[in-house]
């Protein structure tokens, strides 16, 4: 199953043009390619799939997607939860 869990831009590297985002406590660098030139900030939220940010979303929505996830998440032991945050932006392309 592909989720795309809302993550927190935390840093930008504007010369490889990557963002380093927070999913839920896991950090990982995601390529910008497919967004326009300045239109994400440190702060903004996004939704990434196959490594690639996607859209930026509204922080309200984020935060209430985040709140069910964490419901979710809190129901699964702890190695399925790590794996299913790690592996929430790595579907395959067509999933």
């Amino acid at each position: 199953m592909c989720l795309s869990i809302p993550s927190k831009i935390i840093k930008i590297d504007k010369e490889k043009n990557t963002a380093f985002v927070d999913t839920m406590g896991v950090t990982r660098e995601v390529g910008l390619d497919l967004m326009e030139e300045g239109s994400l900030h440190v702060g903004d939220y996004v939704l990434i799939h196959i490594g690639f940010v996607m859209n930026k979303i509204d922080e309200e929505d984020a935060l209430e997607s985040l709140k069910v996830y964490r419901e979710i998440i809190d129901k699964m032991d702890e190695e399925d939860r790590f794996a299913a945050v790690r592996e929430s932006d790595n579907c395959p392309s067509g999933a």
